[in-house]
């Protein structure tokens, strides 16, 4: 079972072993942390209360020897659609980062498992998993430019080195998303599912992992995030830059505006 957590972080534990919360399910099945986003009603966007319980899950995970991997999903209709639009910001925290986990140091092997859709904030909590697994027909993107934001939470550099540079490019300025097969097709994502068998398909490559050897897989893992986060030093200062000169822009409220009304956005004359 897992450490004691929080209160409150990561709710109580119903009579299949399952921990619940308001917004987020954690299970153990063996030797694998499920990590299932829990906020169905708004697609599954990160709020302050869901960045805490995920900050929380990991930093558990981390001190639980019988967890060898971690898979995080949105449940069977979609993965999430990124940051709560109700917040000023993508919540944060101290150890994770943007969602709890974006910017975490960790030794546990992370998969994605993809339903439906994974987008802006959604996709690039994908972008910060070590392997993906998607259903056949969903879609990866990253709408942030349609809503007069930018990325804040590392796919400006992650995407390019994620994917093929043009398509991540082209994905960053037009805000179109791709499917999962062609995501599959250029790299991004590991293993294509059936729709509705990411969870599946994504258990099965975990225990693939779990099989061998739990120290020289943490040991594995530890050195490609320090590899990572030593190489992405440089450039996170150049996002938070972005997110600065959006944050207070007059497109960014008209974006967010226009989101909410539910209607194109008519951007400023002369912007």
């Amino acid at each position: 079972m897992l450490p004691a957590c929080p209160a409150g972080m990561l709710g109580r534990v119903d009579e299949e072993g399952m921990t619940m919360s308001e917004v987020l399910r954690t299970e153990h099945v063996d030797g694998v942390l499920v990590l299932t986003l829990n906020r169905p009603h708004r697609r599954n966007t990160v709020d302050r209360e869901l960045a805490d319980a995920l900050d929380a899950a990991f930093a558990a995970a981390e001190l639980d020897r019988s967890v060898r991997v971690v898979v995080v999903t949105g449940g069977p209709e979609f993965f999430s659609a990124g940051t709560d639009l109700s917040q000023e910001t993508s919540p944060t925290t101290p150890d994770g980062g943007p969602y709890g986990f974006v910017r975490r140091s960790r030794t546990r092997p992370l998969i994605a498992a993809v339903e439906g859709f994974a987008l802006g904030g959604g996709l690039e909590m994908v972008l910060a998993c070590d392997l993906v697994v998607a259903a056949e027909g969903a879609q990866l993107g990253l709408p942030e430019v349609r809503r007069g934001v930018v990325a804040v939470c590392g796919a400006l550099f992650r995407a390019p080195d994620r994917l093929p540079p043009a398509i991540a490019t082209e994905m960053l300025l037009t805000g179109t998303p791709i499917s999962a097969e062609r995501a599959h097709a250029v790299g991004l994502v590991n293993r294509l599912a059936p729709p509705g068998g990411a969870l599946d398909v994504a258990l099965g490559l975990a225990r693939e992992i779990a099989a061998n050897s739990p120290e020289a897989v943490r040991s594995t893992v530890g050195a490609m995030i320090d590899a990572r986060t030593a190489s992405e030093q440089a450039v996170w200062p150049l996002t938070e830059r972005a997110i600065e000169e959006v944050r207070v822009s007059a497109d960014r409220a008209e974006g967010v505006a226009a989101f909410f009304e539910k209607r194109a956005p008519r951007w400023p004359a002369g912007a």
